[in-house]
């Protein structure tokens, strides 16, 4: 049977890493930026931030799953997923710090969850930064210069339709150009999407582990642990859409944005 994120929180390795030099340093740094953004208040963020997302790195993953590893992928995707891990570390020592009895049961049943999404948040982080290198190699204004030759040559009019000059072949280049452009457009459109929709899940996310830390602490209310079971639930659910999505615009590219104009 895998381990939960409870199991897999509590090994040495994470408990090395708590108290590791790069742990202290990434504080540090975090603190640092937290303050040259937020003052004294946003230093005590970054700090945390920083240090739990180097202590989430520590945490062992399932063996059924790979290792989630964010320094594989470019900004913003890498701090999208280290702030999910962040979370993670948080939620587990919610669970740690919980009360004996139903309260930590019901944190303990959220564990599931909490994984699924930072894996979903890992998914969609990297099929971002694969969907954003993938415009980079797209050459859209090559696709403008020549559809602007074609314009000059007579062989196109300005608004796209068949010149005076056309050949045989021009039909095929203009269809070929238009798609090229098409595809790039849909990529950039749906990288600044996931962008947004990643930066807006991960918000959740925090605020859920916050609540758990409150409800940790706290008395128990089963209406408030269905309440906050359904928000993660809904969060997980959110994440896969986001990479279905995700899925069907890369195929799309997978099958354009190879396509080259001769």
């Amino acid at each position: 049977m895998p381990l939960s994120l409870r199991d897999r929180f509590f090994t040495p390795a994470v408990a090395k890493a708590m108290m590791s030099p790069s742990a202290i340093l990434a504080t540090g740094a975090g603190a640092a930026v937290g303050i040259l953004v937020g003052g004294p208040l946003g230093g005590i963020a970054g700090g945390i931030a920083a240090w739990s997302a180097r202590v989430g790195l520590a945490i062992p993953g399932s063996p059924t799953t790979e290792r989630i590893d964010p320094f594989t992928i470019a900004e913003p995707w890498r701090r999208f997923v280290q702030d999910a891990l962040g979370a993670q570390v948080q939620f587990a020592e919610a669970v740690r710090r919980a009360q004996e009895g139903p309260i930590r049961e019901r944190l303990s049943s959220l564990s599931g969850r909490i994984d699924e999404s930072v894996k979903e948040v890992w998914e969609n982080a990297r099929a971002g930064h694969e969907l954003a290198d993938a415009s980079r190699r797209i050459d859209a204004q090559g696709a403008v210069q020549e559809f602007h030759e074609l314009v000059q040559s007579g062989a196109v009019t300005a608004d796209g339709q068949l010149g005076p000059n056309a050949s045989r072949s021009t039909p095929g280049t203009l269809a070929a150009l238009r798609a090229q452009l098409e595809t790039a457009d849909r990529i950039r459109n749906t990288v600044a999407t996931t962008a947004d929709q990643l930066r807006l899940l991960n918000a959740r996310l925090d605020e859920a582990v916050t609540r758990c830390i409150e409800l940790g602490v706290g008395r128990f209310s089963p209406d408030e642990f269905n309440d906050l079971e359904a928000n993660v639930g809904s969060i997980t659910d959110e994440l896969e859409a986001l990479r279905s999505a995700l899925e069907s615009t890369s195929q799309s590219a997978s099958s354009r944005g190879s396509q080259t104009i001769s």
